[in-house]
């Protein structure tokens, strides 16, 4: 038999494109609704940090025209007066009730509102989930004015009875002491905004608690899990990063809110070690409380003050994108 070489076929692979003519060529194929969208929402992003840096340029400005003038120091002084010659004031007060009041409050609503999500996605029948869920959607819509009326009409009168209880057994702490006087302390701001704020770190939550993977919780099931070990081993790992930008979010509120506080509270510039005693105040409601009887010169102060509240939301959300950043592992992105 005559065996015959093999032919073989010796033209050359197909060159395969590179990165960057790939890149190249999605450049050139795209539409233009695509270009016009991402002109659009790069704009847009531009706009928003000029706009930031707008604020803080004014206030910066306007703020160093008050604080040259300020007699005393800006950082401890425990005196808000703008009309002495020369003007004496301080945000020692103001930052130590704004910051306490929201600590107060952030303790209260953050495990109510995740215990309160967990029940409406994992819990709940959806008879009865719907209905919780629209409710609390309602409380996100009540104007904050509204909250104050309702806190000075119905909470603060029925505050009396907590307060001679928290007295009575924790009196001795110093913290929880009460000398009889109206309610209208930080504590009872705190309880305001607790409730102000929940609605908004249950909503967030409970839709990061729905985007969970179906099959973590399955497999957990499968393994002989119960509902709250599913719970804390899949749906509060996956979720941790959302429920904390959620908090952020009510913190938010908590440190900014005005009209409720200024309602609430009987301001006064001291630091009182109690939380039961009336005293205090607040970056917002002092602001409010101020402004339109203020000369330019006290604007001017009450715009210093509200530059430093400014400065501590910048910081918190900063702490915000640091933690979420460092438990990028319980993010939905990588779950």
């Amino acid at each position: 038999m005559d065996i015959s070489t093999k032919t073989t076929d010796a033209s050359p692979p197909t060159p395969q494109p590179s990165v960057v003519e790939l890149k190249r060529a999605a450049r050139g194929a795209t539409r233009p609704g695509d270009r016009i969208f991402l002109g659009l929402t790069r704009g847009s992003g531009i706009l928003l940090l000029v706009i930031m840096a707008a604020i803080a340029v004014f206030l910066t400005y306007r703020a160093s025209l008050a604080i040259s003038k300020d007699h005393g120091n800006f950082l401890t002084t425990f005196e808000w007066n703008t009309n002495l010659i020369p003007p004496t004031f301080g945000i020692a007060v103001l930052a130590f009730g704004t910051i306490v009041s929201s600590i107060v409050a952030m303790l209260l609503a953050v495990p109510v509102a995740v215990a309160i999500a967990l029940f409406i996605t994992h819990y709940a029948p959806r008879r009865l989930a719907g209905p919780v869920a629209y409710v609390i959607d309602l409380l996100a819509a009540v104007p904050s004015i509204v909250y104050g009326l309702w806190g000075a009409l119905v909470l603060v009168p029925h505050m009396k009875g907590l307060f001679g209880w928290l007295n009575d057994f924790f009196g001795w702490t110093g913290l929880f002491s009460w000398d009889e006087g109206a309610p209208r302390s930080m504590l009872t701001v705190g309880i305001l905004l607790a409730i102000m704020i929940l609605p908004i770190i249950t909503n967030v939550s409970r839709e990061v608690f729905r985007q969970v993977p179906q099959m973590h919780e399955e497999a957990a099931l499968a393994l002989g899990a119960t509902r709250w070990e599913v719970v804390r081993m899949s749906v509060l790992p996956f979720g941790r990063s959302g429920v904390i930008s959620a908090s952020m979010l009510g913190l938010g509120r908590a440190l900014g809110e005005t009209m409720a506080v200024a309602t609430v509270l009987s301001p006064s510039f001291d630091i009182q070690a109690s939380l039961l005693n009336p005293g205090g105040g607040t970056f917002a409601q002092n602001i409010a409380s101020k402004f339109s009887e203020a000369t330019e010169f006290g604007r001017d102060a009450l715009i210093a003050s509200g530059l430093v509240l400014f400065v501590i939301t910048l910081l918190v959300n900063g702490a915000a994108r640091l933690i979420i950043a460092r438990r990028a592992e319980y993010s939905g992105a990588n779950a």
